[in-house]
């Protein structure tokens, strides 16, 4: 039964008691505000639908974001990129926002002034992943079941075509040469291997075995964990390592891997050449040297066949010799 209050010049409280349902209050400046929420309600309940709107209406987007934070973000692979990207949308207005006032309009409208302010299309698009993300994990999880997620009627930025930057006569040469012990041996096995940058770094020498020349990977960025086939050149250059005292293969960072590989560049005038550009030329080496797509799949990582489409270069004149 639903009861209406007058609390003020501009204040209508509603307050809902109903058998087998948690007491239900809000306030309206109308009447006729307060009576058609208080009809809704009841039929909901009515109905067997009512789902509580309490956590929506109470918690901002930015509470919201400090508990996905601590709970779900740390069992990620990229965590450290996903905490930052948190940061951001806390400083936002839109992290002011209930969750339950927040619009696919409102998604829209922090879309394009990202765009416009010269982010790139996919460092916007992952921040509405992340967005998308919250909202589910809200509803299902943190107890939010009577919001939707603005975040899917929301269409995405163009996402411009993948970086086709193979290495040019010399380059491999003058890296290897130019690089540390530690950078060089991770520039030959991401050469030889074509495995991600942090999954590199996550070597361990118990994970390797290099008699059968086999490293495991126990934690991947696909969430499987998969076996890495070693040629001879990553095994040898494994053996040059010194070993730690940790069990741990490398002891450099992600962001020092980048930025050394990028002064080195920079020094040896090797123009727009970038780390991840080692794994498509790894990726496209691997086809070259004749494996199927599901051979390399399973080196790569890859769960689709569109995944890695862009690494096999299929040309329409070698495709014809092979038809006879």
């Amino acid at each position: 039964m639903a009861s209406i209050l007058k609390r003020g010049q501009y204040q209508w409280q509603v307050r809902i008691r109903k058998k087998g349902w948690p007491t239900q209050t809000k306030t309206f400046e109308t009447k006729e505000e307060a009576a058609r929420w208080a009809r809704k309600m009841e039929s909901e309940m009515d109905d067997g639908l009512f789902v509580s709107r309490k956590e929506a209406e109470t918690n901002t987007l930015e509470e919201v974001l400090d508990r996905y934070c601590e709970e779900v973000t740390p069992n990620k692979e990229g965590a450290e990129q996903e905490r930052n990207r948190i940061k951001h949308l806390k400083k936002t207005g839109l992290a002011k926002r209930f969750m339950s006032r927040i619009r696919s309009t409102d998604i829209a409208k922090y879309r394009d002034k990202r765009l416009s302010d010269g982010l790139s299309p996919y460092t916007v698009n992952n921040e509405l992943i992340l967005l998308s993300n919250v909202f589910n994990i809200a509803r299902k999880e943190f107890g939010f079941e009577s919001i939707k997620n603005p975040v899917s009627d929301v269409s995405r930025p163009k996402l411009p075509g993948g970086r086709n930057r193979r290495l040019l006569p010399g380059e491999e040469e003058k890296l290897s040469r130019a690089l540390d012990r530690e950078m060089n041996t991770l520039f030959v096995l991401a050469l030889e291997t074509g495995v991600r940058r942090g999954e590199l770094l996550r070597y361990r020498w118990e994970h390797i075995d290099l008699e059968s020349r086999v490293i495991h990977l126990p934690k991947t960025k696909n969430g499987e964990a998969r076996d890495i086939p070693l040629s001879t050149t990553a095994v040898s250059a494994l053996k040059k390592l010194p070993r730690r005292i940790d069990g741990n293969v490398f002891s450099i960072s992600k962001d020092d891997v980048s930025r050394k590989f990028r002064e080195t560049c920079n020094a040896l005038d090797i123009q727009d050449l970038r780390w991840h550009d080692l794994r498509h030329e790894a990726l496209s080496r691997l086809f070259e040297k004749g494996l199927g797509i599901m051979e390399v799949a399973s080196i790569s990582g890859h769960k689709t066949l569109q995944q890695l489409k862009r690494y096999t270069h299929l040309k329409a004149k070698d495709l014809a010799l092979k038809l006879g």
